[in-house]
């Protein structure tokens, strides 16, 4: 079983780090030719690619001019303990004990719109770039285009045949996944909350419930698809009637 899942704009570098283990990102070389036309954008444009404010604009030029290779612990962290939005939240990294690093660094793959694929303990350094940011490198129109091929040969070349992929990434992040190349059974779960009566996705609440699984996975050294349907944390149940062979929703 491999899980990939989403990245997060808010990153800690403060809090120290519970292990000095890590690896190095298989895709820099593609990372820093990205960075090569990031570096190339003033505060101003940045803001308007991305959509954010003048201040955030700012930190990311700083961040784009600052960002260079070669990776170590002094310039980089680990990706697992630096991603910090509500994902990370569920999954809360660094109550996981290190006897788990092992399997969370063989079952996880996280995407991202920089690095394209990173494993829990690949360093990295500050950024912010999301998937759906329409930057063109080289003849690739956008981001999707540009990773789609890295990130699905890789995933292939690492999972076995008929192994299953759980998707626990936002939509706009697996998109990144070029599933005709990957070629592996994919189950999505998705979590459901009522509200005003009706059953619906709440995009924070599912975030959460998103790393919250994924730490259920890793706890209880879950390799196959049926145990997921146990999980039942803060509310959640899974719903036989909702789900599908390709969907596992879970409603509270």
């Amino acid at each position: 079983m491999k899980i990939v899942v989403s990245p997060a704009k808010s990153l800690d570098f403060e809090t120290n780090v519970p292990t000095q283990r890590f690896t190095q990102a298989d895709f820099l070389a593609q990372s820093e030719r990205i960075q090569n036309t990031l570096k190339k954008k003033s505060a101003k444009s940045l803001s308007k690619l991305m959509t954010i404010s003048e201040s955030l604009g700012q930190l990311n030029y700083e961040r784009n001019q600052a960002w260079h290779l070669p990776f170590d612990l002094k310039n980089a962290r680990q990706a697992l303990y630096t991603f910090n939005g509500d994902v990370y939240l569920g999954l809360n990294a660094y109550s996981l004990p290190l006897e788990k690093l092992d399997a969370i660094q063989q079952k996880v793959r996280i995407l991202s719109g920089l690095y394209g694929l990173l494993k829990p303990l690949d360093l990295i350094q500050p950024y912010r770039l999301e998937m759906g940011t329409k930057l063109k490198i080289g003849t690739k129109e956008n981001l999707y285009k540009y990773w789609q091929e890295p990130i699905s040969k890789a995933l292939n070349k690492e999972m076995k045949p008929n192994e299953v992929l759980i998707n626990l990434a936002s939509y706009e992040y697996f998109k990144a996944v070029d599933t005709k190349i990957l070629n592996r059974p994919i189950i999505t779960p998705i979590f459901q909350d009522l509200t005003k009566g009706k059953l619906k996705v709440v995009s924070f609440f599912a975030k959460r419930a998103r790393g919250l699984m994924l730490r259920y996975i890793i706890d209880n050294d879950i390799d196959t698809t049926e145990p997921i349907k146990n999980f039942n944390c803060e509310g959640y149940t899974f719903d036989s009637k909702l789900s599908n062979n390709l969907q596992l929703v879970f409603t509270r």
